[in-house]
This record gives structure tokens, C-alpha cells and sequence, in this order.
């Protein structure tokens, strides 16, 4: 591929601000692998890193995944998908989870609170009872003990890597037959939110739950119009 002019750098990067996200990571993926200028190279790669990828809730194939891993006793998985789609932290937030977050007294909490890395803001957030359910087989077939991260890897004396959760999440996607070049450890955060927006409209729960600054971002997390967004937010009582 010959070097990308400035002109149609710019155009595809306006691209990655419309609906055509799937459609703007693969050309960028595509341009990243043949790039030889180390500028555009690092644009790219940010490019890639920020662009927020689809949620998962609109394929009903979703719900394949929990169920396969309960099947085949994958505790540790099961324990994990469930707590990332629950709590609607970022990557770096959920493989970092402590057993004290979760399970304080030795069994999985209704209610729980992180502190999210990025922001230092703190965020609440309540498990169903299967992901209580599933928290709660995982401690009992590991032992973990307080203090002890919740999800390890190969490492038992760290935890889980966010490289690693975007593997494990890539293995899940291909096992239902979803293409995992389209979603990522984001999408699973997003997930909820989306189903919540979609159900209530409450922008300002949604910017709450995903412990967001500014309604802004939650409006541009969400991929709504500003428009449609602030009229809905001028409903909502805080």
C-alpha cells in the first residue's frame, strides 16, 4: 500500500467518529500493518486504541457465552464475564478486582464500590444473583482468601492481565461464532449501559453507573445525538 496522503488521512480518521466504527478499525488495522512512517504510525495506534468498539447486547448469541462456560466449568471465566458485563468497568479496572470488592466477608456482597483507575472516582455497582452465584463457586473451587486478587493468571501472585481478559474475551466471541475483530473488553462495559439507556432513557443514571465526569462523554460513549441526549438529560431530576 502506498503512503497515506494527508488528505485521506483525515478523512478516514472523521470516520472513526460516525457509526462506520467496525468498518474504520479494520482500515486502520490494514493501514497500521503497512505504514512504514513512524508518525503515522503512532496516530494510527491511537487512533485504534480510542476507537470505542459496538456493544455486545444486540446479538442474542450474547447469552451463548455464560451458558458454554458454565458447561464446560470454566469458573474462573464464567466468574469474570459476569462480573465485567455487572459492573461496567473499564478493562484495567476489572482484571485489578480484589476479593475484598467483591466478597468482603468471604461470599459475593449485593452491593459494590470501585475506586476506577483512570478517573480515582468511585463507582457502585449491584451483581445479580448469577454472578453472586458464580463469584461465589469461583472462591470455593480456588480458596482465595482476602486480599488476594480475584482474577489471577499464569502468575498466581498478580492478576490478570488486560492483554490477557482481551484474549480470554476474543476466545469467548469465536467459540459463538462472533467475529472478534469487532468487539473488545470496552464492549462488554458498554453493554449494560446500553440496555439501560435503551430501556429507560435516563441519561444521568447511565453517566452515574459508568462513573463519567461529564454527561458529554457518556453521550459520546453511547453513540447518541447530542441533541436527542440533552433533551433527555432536561428531564432528568438529580
Amino acid at each position: 500500500m502506498r503512503r497515506l496522503r494527508g488528505e485521506s488521512l483525515r478523512w478516514l480518521l472523521q470516520i472513526c467518529g460516525v457509526q462506520l466504527r467496525e468498518i474504520a478499525r479494520y482500515a486502520l488495522l490494514q493501514l497500521l500493518a503497512t505504514a512504514l512512517d513512524l508518525a503515522l504510525r503512532e496516530v494510527l495506534v491511537t487512533r485504534v486504541d480510542r476507537l470505542e468498539l459496538r456493544a455486545v447486547d444486540g446479538d442474542a448469541r450474547l447469552r451463548q457465552i455464560p451458558t458454554k462456560l458454565q458447561v464446560e466449568g470454566q469458573v474462573r471465566d464464567l466468574a469474570l464475564f459476569n462480573v465485567a458485563i455487572d459492573s461496567k468497568l473499564r478493562g484495567c479496572d476489572v482484571v485489578a478486582l480484589k476479593v475484598d470488592d467483591l466478597a468482603p466477608s468471604g461470599y459475593s456482597a449485593d452491593r459494590a464500590t470501585v475506586r476506577q483507575k483512570k478517573t480515582g472516582r468511585p463507582v457502585k455497582f449491584e451483581p445479580t444473583e448469577s454472578t453472586r452465584q458464580a463469584i461465589d463457586d469461583y472462591l470455593r473451587a480456588t480458596g482465595k482468601k482476602s486480599g488476594e486478587y480475584l482474577f489471577t493468571g499464569r502468575r498466581l501472585s498478580g492478576h490478570l492481565t488486560t492483554r490477557q481478559y482481551a484474549r480470554l474475551l476474543s476466545r469467548w466471541l469465536a467459540d459463538i461464532g462472533l467475529d472478534p475483530h469487532l468487539f473488545g473488553t470496552h464492549s462488554l462495559r458498554r453493554t449494560k449501559a446500553t440496555v439501560i439507556y435503551r430501556r429507560t432513557g435516563n441519561l444521568r443514571a447511565v453517566q452515574l453507573l459508568l462513573g463519567h465526569t461529564k454527561i458529554e462523554s457518556t453521550v459520546r460513549y453511547l453513540g447518541i445525538e447530542v441533541d436527542d441526549a440533552l433533551a433527555i438529560a432536561e428531564q432528568v431530576d438529580v
